[in-house]
């Protein structure tokens, strides 16, 4: 088997799909690595790491996707690069195609064998792929919403943690699960006042066990939503329903009465965004205001502490890549209930319920 790994080309993005040490164990199972020239560096891996391990280095872009049997990525690919799409390739990366319906059709027409890291269900039904990056963008959500906060970037100038004799800034978070959790860890930490709203009283029961009365917990309704979004300094979205597109739960009647300059960061915004304000930015503009509110929406926000997202993720996707290795991709999917379900296209048809519902393919 060949395993192509292309170095990532969306803006600002610093993950690799493969380190050293994943590269040498699919080599020592019976893998060819190819791997484009300098796609570890942003992560703080070398070229010569990844010779030592049995890669062949590959300058062109095109000649990774050419050769590969298996493309390894981090991201879904881009326009650019559906033309370097081979018609029958298996593709392992995070697709998110409830929000790409233009990326759809052209798997669809190329007949790629697309597996989703964020529909690979565990045994337990958690989905373990898609966890270390929900962790990692629910924590960097209230670094990032503490840096827009300061008056020299358009923020309110509210300090998270006040000081003695102040009042905390007030983070809500809407939604509690591995995002919204992590969210809620680092705000809590900071010192800020934290409410955290959602429809599962289990993860709002474990929630307030942990903190002990230092969190408030919330059920999400429309009258919650809307006295705890208006007194918000930072309100972070972190609503994900896997595969299928976020539905929207914060208005913009709601951020409309929000104060000026308080700032909003959603995490959803790969599948969309759960807030009506919303809209995709980059690593390169990251912000815009909207009803005098800072928003912050960049798709790939863990590309922010690349090296950290690349171990979180390559160690999750490890065993999985191990066992397309060695049995091949259609006996490990045959084999493993759990990858299978990260089959979201095959055979130029929407495979994936959830997906196919929202692009109309049901």
């Amino acid at each position: 088997m060949k395993i192509g790994v292309p170095k990532e080309i969306k803006i600002g993005e610093t993950r690799v799909s493969m380190t050293p040490s994943l590269c040498r164990r699919c080599v020592s199972l019976g893998a060819k690595v190819l791997i484009q020239k300098s796609a570890g560096l942003s992560a703080g891996f070398t070229d010569s790491e990844y010779r030592e391990a049995g890669a062949v280095l590959v300058s062109d872009a095109a000649k990774v996707w050419k050769s590969a049997d298996l493309v390894l990525k981090v991201k879904e690919p881009l326009p650019s690069e559906y033309d370097l799409l081979q018609d029958g390739q298996a593709l392992f990366t995070y697709l998110h195609l409830a929000a790409g319906p233009a990326l759809a059709k052209i798997l669809q027409r190329k007949n790629i064998l697309g597996i989703a890291y964020e529909t690979v269900e565990g045994a337990d039904g958690s989905y373990p792929l898609l966890k270390p990056m929900s962790q990692i963008a629910g924590r960097l959500a209230i670094q990032v919403g503490a840096y827009f906060l300061q008056s020299q970037y358009g923020g309110s100038g509210v300090l998270l943690g006040g000081i003695p004799g102040t009042l905390p800034g007030h983070v809500v978070v809407v939604g509690a699960g591995n995002s919204g959790a992590h969210a809620v860890q680092m705000a809590a930490g900071m010192g800020a006042r934290v409410t955290v709203l959602d429809l599962d009283t289990r993860k709002l029961e474990l929630l307030d066990s942990e903190y002990r009365g230092r969190v408030v917990t919330l059920m999400s309704n429309p009258a919650n939503l809307e006295s705890c979004v208006a007194d918000a300094d930072l309100l972070i979205g972190a609503v994900l329903i896997p595969a299928a597109k976020a539905p929207t739960v914060v208005t913009n009647a709601m951020v409309s009465r929000m104060r000026p300059g308080s700032v909003i960061v959603d995490i959803a915004i790969d599948q969309g965004g759960c807030i009506e304000s919303i809209r995709p930015t980059s690593h390169k503009e990251p912000v815009y205001k909207q009803h005098g509110v800072v928003h912050y929406a960049v798709p790939n926000m863990p590309a922010l502490v690349g090296r950290t997202s690349t171990l979180g993720l390559t160690q999750a996707t490890e065993p999985y890549v191990a066992m397309i290795v060695q049995r091949g991709v259609n006996a490990a999917l045959a084999a493993h209930k759990g990858l299978a379900k990260g089959v979201n296209t095959r055979d130029g048809r929407i495979t994936n319920e959830a997906v196919a519902k929202e692009l109309g393919c049901a």
